[in-house]
C-alpha cells in the first residue's frame, strides 16, 4: 500500500508539474499575442497618419529616383485622409462600392509646385485609396497655366524650373565607321533604350540621360555629336492615345502640349463639343456626376449645360524622365482626395539584387 501510496504522489507531482508548464506556455503565446497585436495596430496607425512605405517599380522618375529604392512617404506633410472605404489594412480587402465621406486632416503646410507626391492613379476605377499609387513631380498646380513647347514645359507662361536630375531621350552619333561601346555609356549613368546595345558602326544608340551625363557622353571619343530626340509638331500621337484627356488635347504628343488651366475649387469652365473630353473624367470620373453628350449638346445630371462649377483643386503630374513618363499629359489632372503624401526619404535601394548604399536614409527633396 505504501509502495502505491508514493506512485500516486509521484504521479500527482507529474501532473502538477505538466500543469503549470502548460499554463505557463498558455500565458508566455497570450502575452506575445497581445504584444502582436499591439505592435500591429501601432503600424497600422503610422501607417495610416503619419508614414507609408513605397517602391520605386519603373524608371518615369529617374534620374531623382531610380527604380528598386525603397521610401517612407509623409502623409504629415498634407495631412493624413480619413478612412475612405471599410475593409482589411495592409491586405487590400475592402467592402466594394462603399465610400465613406473624407475629409483631410491638418497637415505641416499645403502641396507645393515641384513636390515630388504619392497619389493614387486617377483614371482606375474605384475609391480613391483603393487605386494603384504612383509617384511624380507637381508640375502644375490649381489655377496655373500650363504648355508644353519643343519638350520645354512653361508655367504661367514662364519656363518650368529644370533639375539636374531630369532625363530625357538622346540619339548619340559616333563618328563615321566606329561602334560606340555601350558599356562606356552605362558607366556615364545613361540607359540604353535598346538595352542590349547592339549597334552597327556608324549607327546612331538611343540613350536617357541628364544633360550632366549628355555632356560626359558627348566627351568619349568614339561619338560625334549628341541629339535630343524631339517629336515634330505636327505629329499626332493624342489621337491614336487610350485616355481621353489626351485625345481632347487635340492633335499633339507629349512634346507639343497647348495652353491648359489646371482646374481648382470654384473655377466655373465653360463646355464646349471641343473641350468636353478633357474635363470630362473631372466631372463623371472625380466629382461623380453623370455627363452625356448628345448631338454636341452636354447634358450633366440629366440637364443641359455650357458650364461647371469644379468642386476641388486638382494638380498636373509629370514624371523627371520626361521622354520615359506616363503621366498627366496623358491621363489628365490628379483631384486632391486622390492625394496620398510627400515622398519623404529613400531608406533602402536595390540594384536588382544588390544593395545601393549610398542611397539609404538619403533626403528625397
Amino acid at each position: 500500500m505504501a509502495k502505491s501510496k508514493k506512485i500516486s504522489r509521484r504521479e500527482e507531482r507529474k501532473l502538477k508539474n505538466r500543469k503549470d508548464s502548460s499554463q505557463k506556455a498558455k500565458s508566455w503565446a497570450k502575452e506575445w499575442l497581445h504584444a502582436l497585436i499591439w505592435a500591429l495596430a501601432v503600424v497600422l496607425i503610422i501607417r495610416a497618419v503619419a508614414f507609408a512605405p513605397y517602391r520605386i517599380p519603373t524608371p518615369s522618375m529617374e534620374e531623382t529616383l531610380l527604380v528598386g529604392d525603397f521610401l517612407l512617404v509623409s502623409k504629415f506633410h498634407y495631412g493624413p485622409r480619413t478612412p475612405q472605404s471599410i475593409g482589411v489594412p495592409v491586405v487590400g480587402l475592402h467592402i466594394p462600392n462603399l465610400r465613406l465621406p473624407s475629409t483631410r486632416l491638418p497637415g505641416f503646410r499645403d502641396i507645393r509646385r515641384n513636390d515630388i507626391a504619392v497619389f493614387n492613379y486617377p483614371i482606375d476605377e474605384g475609391i480613391p485609396s483603393q487605386k494603384t499609387n504612383y509617384i511624380k513631380r507637381t508640375v502644375g498646380m490649381p489655377g496655373d497655366t500650363l504648355r508644353i513647347s519643343d519638350k520645354v514645359l512653361y508655367v504661367n507662361h514662364q519656363p518650368a524650373e529644370v533639375f539636374d536630375t531630369f532625363q530625357s531621350l538622346y540619339f548619340v552619333h559616333p563618328l563615321d565607321g566606329l561602334r560606340i561601346n555601350p558599356e562606356q555609356i552605362r558607366e556615364l549613368g545613361g540607359v540604353l533604350l535598346n538595352q542590349r546595345g547592339v549597334n552597327r558602326p556608324g549607327e546612331a544608340m538611343l540613350v536617357f540621360m541628364s544633360e550632366s551625363v549628355a555632356e560626359n557622353v558627348n566627351a568619349l571619343g568614339s561619338v560625334d555629336f549628341i541629339q535630343q530626340f524631339l517629336r515634330p509638331e505636327d505629329e499626332n500621337l493624342n489621337a491614336n492615345s487610350n485616355f481621353r484627356f489626351a485625345r481632347g488635347l487635340g492633335s499633339g504628343n507629349p512634346d507639343h502640349m497647348p495652353e491648359v488651366v489646371v482646374p481648382f475649387e470654384g473655377q466655373e469652365i465653360s463646355l464646349t463639343s471641343n473641350n468636353i473630353d478633357i474635363y470630362y473624367d473631372l466631372i463623371a470620373r472625380y466629382e461623380g456626376n453623370t455627363l452625356e453628350v448628345r448631338n454636341n449638346r452636354i447634358f450633366i445630371n440629366g440637364t443641359e449645360t455650357d458650364t461647371y462649377t469644379v468642386k476641388m483643386d486638382y494638380y498636373f503630374m509629370m514624371g523627371d524622365n520626361r521622354d520615359n513618363s506616363e503621366d498627366s499629359r496623358a491621363w489628365g489632372f490628379v483631384p486632391d482626395d486622390h492625394i496620398v503624401g510627400r515622398a519623404w526619404v529613400t531608406y533602402f535601394s536595390l540594384d536588382g539584387f544588390v544593395p545601393r548604399f549610398s542611397r539609404v536614409m538619403r533626403s528625397i527633396h
